[in-house]
């Protein structure tokens, strides 16, 4: 089983590509063929070289982060249908606060992807004046446990 890890990652802290690290990380730690690209180096042709299609993203102005947009749109014009895939994203814990993950998880539904998780929410906290981020604790833990979940789905 290939799995394709695809990730946009936008502050110094690189919150989402640590989780994207993360995430390759467990994945082969369960036997699967990982490869990881940050949004900005993968060629869409890749994809259909891959069984799964893990794709993350910041939550930006209420909304997937327009590399991760631009990618998906991308998509649209391949046949996928039918291949696996999940969604994460990082987004500071707010009432208001919008959802990459969720965001991602449609769009992917949309282009006929079949999910083999819930998307994964991963809440960062830090000050955006000094573009200071960290996952909130308990979060890396919430990570790793997705990760576990999805490694078991594609391993049946």
């Amino acid at each position: 089983m290939k799995v394709a890890i695809v990730y946009d990652s936008v502050s110094p802290s690189r919150i989402t590509a640590f989780v994207a690290e993360t995430v390759h990380g467990t994945l082969k730690q369960k036997g699967l063929e990982v490869d990881s690209f940050f949004v900005e180096d993968v060629d869409e042709v890749d994809v259909k070289n891959y069984d799964c299609l893990l794709a993350g993203a910041p939550t930006m102005q209420f909304r997937i982060s327009s590399r991760m947009r631009q990618f998906l749109d991308v998509l649209s014009n391949k046949n996928l249908s039918g291949k696996l895939a999940a969604a994460f994203g990082t987004q500071v814990q707010s009432r208001i606060s919008a959802s990459a993950a969720k965001g991602i998880d449609g769009k992917l539904k949309n282009l006929g992807f079949k999910m083999v998780s819930a998307p994964l929410i991963v809440y960062v906290d830090g000050k955006l004046r000094e573009n200071t981020w960290h996952l909130k604790e308990g979060e890396l833990e919430k990570v790793e446990k997705w990760a576990q979940g999805v490694a078991e789905a594609l391993l049946k």
